[in-house]
């Protein structure tokens, strides 16, 4: 099957993820996400993979066995069965020239994707392009990524005469909430020395550092009494939460910050003059930084405490930088990248990533896993959409990794 006409396949099953569901501890969250999870494990056992597994979570695990006597680190890929709910997953793809600086989704709704709203767009002219109708999202984030990687698959199982190493493949349920299936992910069964997701977006990019990501709850308890007689009696929470929030440090929020900087997000503020509950995220590159940021509230809360009385933190970690996980002896997973990148003539294009993905998790277990580019754009959007060269590339570069892999000495120490 021909790389498109397996990605649009699969936008055909709509896998939105289900927030309430999730919210109730339910995984997979959306029935389609198991739907498409066993085609998926269907077209593998098709394509000759062994242990084949779907979990009733509708985490799918597959192997491609190695076909060299040598011993070779065993390298596995990642995507996510999920879209996201920002838009509509009833999608009717299309694919369309783009010869003219726009192009037309929607002639009766007047929907057109344009290089003045969105200029990269400009580097893909004469370029076939997969879009949307105007009226869903696409779902490349992340169906493209399960294409490649079952395109590359399908040609190691059409090319037996080409020699390679041991290679595992995984998609997950929910990403979009939480990474919730690669929280639930057992990497120590898995049996992987490293991966790599591919939740990336346009050509070229790369990601081997994100966010150390962490989370405080901090609740307010005030005193209530009838405003006619609440002289000295009432402690306001809500008044509690406003000055808490007034000393975090100005500036450092999310709609201040760029590039590498870290931030406290006020997320959630819900209460009364009785008790009062803030939810905070806290975001930082660095790992002393975000440590920093972290003691900070800590401290910040006690000393509220000695004042006013009844504040309480919770504070807990989330996921952490990629980047911790790709030092020392774990350098050789980006070389290789890097390796296959320049094998394709891609440019790399390292991007610090200002959020969470899967690998992010699945490095905190054990598992290195940086972050490879899907090529698509615009995600959770109408205006979604995927090159075809740029969906062909990302498959290239997931086949020159597998057979770089494969001439890597095994150091598993």
């Amino acid at each position: 099957m021909d790389i498109v006409e397996r990605f649009i396949s699969y936008t055909q099953i709509n896998t939105t993820t289900n927030r309430a569901n999730g919210a109730a501890g339910i995984m997979p969250s959306s029935p389609g996400q198991m739907v498409l999870a066993q085609q998926l494990a269907k077209e593998l056992q098709a394509l000759g993979m062994t242990e084949v597994n779907v979990a009733e979570t509708a985490i799918v695990t597959a192997t491609l066995p190695a076909n060299i006597d040598k011993d070779a680190p065993v390298v596995s890929f990642f995507a996510h069965l999920d879209t996201s709910a920002e838009q509509s997953a009833d999608t009717k793809a299309q694919i369309k020239p783009h010869d003219s600086d726009a192009i037309c989704l929607n002639e009766r709704l007047g929907i057109y994707l344009s290089e003045k709203e969105y200029p990269e767009l400009a580097q893909y002219r004469g370029d076939d392009i997969i879009v949307t109708d105007g009226t869903s999202l696409l779902g490349a984030d992340d169906k493209a990524a399960i294409a490649a990687i079952m395109d590359a698959l399908q040609h190691f199982q059409s090319h037996p005469e080409e020699p390679h190493g041991t290679v595992k493949v995984a998609f997950v349920p929910d990403e979009e909430q939480g990474l919730r299936g690669a929280k639930a992910f057992d990497v120590d069964s898995f049996g992987a020395d490293f991966g790599f997701t591919l939740d990336c977006c346009g050509i070229g990019e790369f990601v081997c550092e994100n966010w150390n990501a962490g989370n405080a709850v901090v609740t307010f308890t005030g005193q209530s009494a009838h405003p006619m007689s609440a002289k000295g009696k009432l402690k306001n929470s809500l008044l509690m939460a406003h000055k808490f929030i007034a000393m975090l440090p100005p500036g450092e929020a999310p709609e201040y910050t760029e590039g590498r900087e870290g931030y406290y997000w006020v997320k959630d503020l819900k209460g009364n003059s009785a008790k009062t509950v803030l939810n905070l995220d806290i975001r930082d590159f660095s790992k002393l930084g975000y440590q920093q940021r972290m003691a900070f509230l800590q401290q910040l809360a006690d000393s509220c405490n000695a004042l006013w009385g009844g504040v309480e933190i919770e504070l807990s970690d989330r996921y952490e930088n990629v980047a911790n996980s790709l030092q020392g002896d774990s350098a050789y997973v980006v070389e290789i990248a890097e390796q296959a990148y320049a094998r394709n003539q891609i440019e790399m294009k390292r991007v610090p990533m200002r959020g969470g993905y899967d690998g992010a998790v699945l490095s905190q277990k054990g598992l290195p896993c940086p972050n490879l580019f899907t090529g698509a754009h615009n995600f959770h959007s109408i205006y979604e959409y995927l090159p075809v060269k740029s969906l062909r590339a990302a498959s290239d570069v997931v086949k020159d990794i597998i057979r770089l892999t494969s001439e890597q000495p095994l150091n598993r120490n």
